[in-house]
This record gives C-alpha cells, structure tokens and sequence, in this order.
C-alpha cells in the first residue's frame, strides 16, 4: 500500500499579490487589504513589507494604521480575488482528482499514489510549485507530509515562497520543537491553558500521557495528543480527505462605522446581510433549515439566536422573516449595536417532500431571485436587491470566503 501523501497549497499574501498584479507599483511596499485606516474593520492581508512593522492579518485595521501608517491600505476587490481562487483552483486538479479547498488562498491535495504519473512527492511539489505560478502569476507556498496537519504546518514555515517536506516516521520529531501556536485548530483559550500546565511547545504535549489531557482538556485531549505525533485528529482534521466543496454553514457579517441604534440602517443591513447569504446558497444548490442571527453591542457583548424552519429553504423571502423576528425578540432596544450577522446551518442539498408538491409561489420566486442573481453577477451586488436593503449603504467586506466563492472555512477547536 502506497504511503500517504498530502500537500498543502498556501498562496503568499494572497489578496496583497492579486492587487499587485493590477498595479505593479506596489511591489515591496507595505500594502494593507481590509479598508480605510479611519475604518472599523479587520485585515484581511497584509504584504510582507507591512509585517515587518508588526502587521497582521485579522489585525483591527485602526492598530494596523498606527503600527504603519506609511502604508497602503485598500478596500480590496473580491470578484478578483475569487476569479483568481478559481484558477488556482483549476491548476491544482491538473495534479489530483482530490483537491480539498480550505479557504480561498489555500488547499488540500491527496496525491497518494500519483509517482509514476507526476514523480516523487518533491518533483510533484516543485512541478505544481512552478505551475502555479506560470498559469496565475501568483507566488504559493507549500508543505509535504503523511497528514493534512503536518502539510499545513510544514507550508507555514516554507512561507515565503517556498517548499518543505517531512519526511515519513520523522513527524513527531519536526513537530516537537515548534510552538504550539503552530498547531492548527489550537485557539487562544488552549494555548493558555496549556501554557498554565507548563506547556509551550508540541514535543511537551507528546511527552504526557493521554489520560491527562483528557482530565484537563475532555474530549480535545485525545486530539491534542493524535496532533502532537502529527497524525490528522479532532474538529474537521477527523474527517477523511474530501473533494467536496460544499460548506457546512453560509454566513456574513458587517461592523457599523459607528454604534448604531438607528432602527432603518439595522433594518437594511439586515436585509444586505440575508441577500448576500441567500445567494450562497442557491450558488451551491443548498436549503438550510436553522438561521441565526448575531450581535455585538458597543461594549463588545455578543449574543447568537437561532431558529429552526419547519421545513428547508434557499429564499430571501423566508429567510428574512425569520431573522427580523429573531431581532425584534432578542435585540435590548436600548443598546447601539457594533457589529450584525447572518448565518444559516443544517445545510442539505435537495428540498423536502413536501415543498416539491407545493402549489404556492415559492416556485415563482425561486426563478425571480435565480434572474436577481445573474444580474448581480453582471453589475455586482448593489445592482438589484430588497428596497429595504438598499439603504444600508455598506460595500462588501473583504473576508476569507466571500460570496459565491465555494470553501470549507476551517475554525479553531475553541
């Protein structure tokens, strides 16, 4: 049986290098993605020359100004962004039948098996390295190894620009050294507590016994403990190795210029926000049957409710009821709201029984928001929308997964 071979795909600064691509002159200067410097908002990439100063992405993007105000801060193009995804995308099946997209800068391929078609995984790496760059102009990263894990964190050193690969049976011994921020799927809150047993690096993880982590960590520990020898454990590194695009859940959030307690802009962000996510949803042919709605007030007190539907839905006008309503019984009217979000769960992809024998207008509807969204195709989001959406007067964000980009965003254990 052919040893496992995982490669993770890595593009370097990749909406930074994109914008480049448009406009040369920005090479090797301090370049910020995200927005304004007088904004509310985070970074969503920063160029190595903005790194240097401290730069960062998910960074506010007011301390990134202060870290370095000399730099260039764009709000960004995610229709390029997502056009070159794609591309990347389309090189990256040139190698392997099994390319999982993690998010829209960064993939999985299964290559196990591949030596006489494409070399041994170094030739393969180097091949798809150079291939990348040659079809995108783009420069990427990548990392080696007998697991997702270890691929992942092998890329992250190679950055950048670079190629690292871990040999079999030497994984526990490249991990142990490394910090165990390094470790993907440890959020801050296990670091910290790791850091409160005395641990700092994945070799000291390795070393305890799995029974105390699992005392201190319960479910996660026996994760901890699979991550630490490099294997592919806990959260979504449990799962196997997937082609598969579709998301687990579709969400989209904004954060106000201002608190607001301003019942027409709540209203019509509200409005934005179910647009956007509905059309995700009919882009990936899916129904969702749990929506949630979150806040974030001005002291920076957050609160998610959800509800679930009788029966699926990809439609504006159901999905909005149910997040108005969410709002109005859960919303302190008193309080100025910093940030409001929409997010839709329970995902499958096919209706119920009992919809396809529908006689109402659901279906008129369908055909009526599948034309709206062809429009927004041609002349973008605030082309055509819900009246009540079109005074929120906010342009889209740049984030990891925009809208109509298929992706499996991978979250911290935390």
């Amino acid at each position: 049986m052919s040893q496992r071979v995982i490669i993770h795909i890595d593009m370097d600064a990749f909406f930074v290098s994109v914008e480049e691509l448009s406009d040369p002159s920005l090479k090797g200067k301090p370049v910020v993605v995200g927005g304004n410097p007088n904004q509310r908002g985070v970074v969503a990439a920063a160029s190595y020359a903005a790194r240097k100063f401290g730069v960062h992405s998910a960074m506010p993007i007011r301390e990134a100004y202060k870290r370095c105000p000399q730099a260039i801060f764009l709000h960004g193009n995610p229709k390029h962004y997502m056009d070159y995804s794609r591309r990347v995308k389309v090189t990256l099946q040139q190698f392997s039948p099994l390319v999982e997209m993690a998010s829209i800068d960064e993939a999985y391929l299964d290559i196990t098996g591949c030596e006489r078609l494409l070399g041994s995984p170094l030739q393969a790496a180097h091949t798809l390295h150079e291939t990348v760059y040659a079809e995108t102009s783009l420069p990427c990263s990548i990392g080696i190894g007998t697991s997702r894990l270890i691929a992942k964190i092998s890329s992250g050193l190679a950055k950048p620009n670079g190629l690292l690969k871990v040999e079999p049976g030497a994984e526990a011994a490249f991990l142990a050294p490394l910090d165990i921020a390094r470790m993907p799927g440890i959020g801050k809150v296990t670091q910290q507590k790791l850091h409160q047993l005395g641990i700092s690096k994945i070799g000291q993880i390795a070393a305890v016994d799995a029974a105390y982590l699992n005392r201190h960590f319960g479910k996660n520990g026996s994760a901890l403990a699979g991550k630490a020898q490099g294997l592919d454990s806990g959260a979504w590194f449990s799962t196997g190795f997937t082609s598969n695009d579709q998301p687990k859940s579709i969400s989209n959030e904004t954060t106000f210029p201002e608190d607001t307690k301003d019942p027409e802009l709540i209203a019509a962000t509200l409005a934005h926000l179910v647009q956007l996510v509905a059309r995700r949803l009919r882009e990936h042919e899916l129904w969702t049957r749990t929506i949630q709605i979150k806040l974030r007030y001005e002291n920076f007190q957050t609160l998610t409710r959800s509800k679930t539907l009788d029966e699926p839905t990809q439609l504006d006008t159901t999905i909005l009821p149910t997040v108005r309503s969410l709002f109005k019984r859960h919303h302190y009217r008193n309080r100025a709201i910093r940030l409001l979000g929409v997010n839709v769960g329970s995902l499958q992809n096919h209706q119920s029984q009992a919809q396809l024998f529908e006689s109402d207008n659901s279906e008129q509807w369908t055909h009526a928001l599948q034309a709206v969204d062809s429009l927004r195709d041609r002349f973008g989001e605030s082309a055509v929308g819900f009246a009540a959406a079109m005074k929120h007067g906010r342009r889209e964000i740049v984030h990891e997964n925009p809208a109509a980009l298929a992706g499996n965003k991978r979250s911290n254990d935390d």
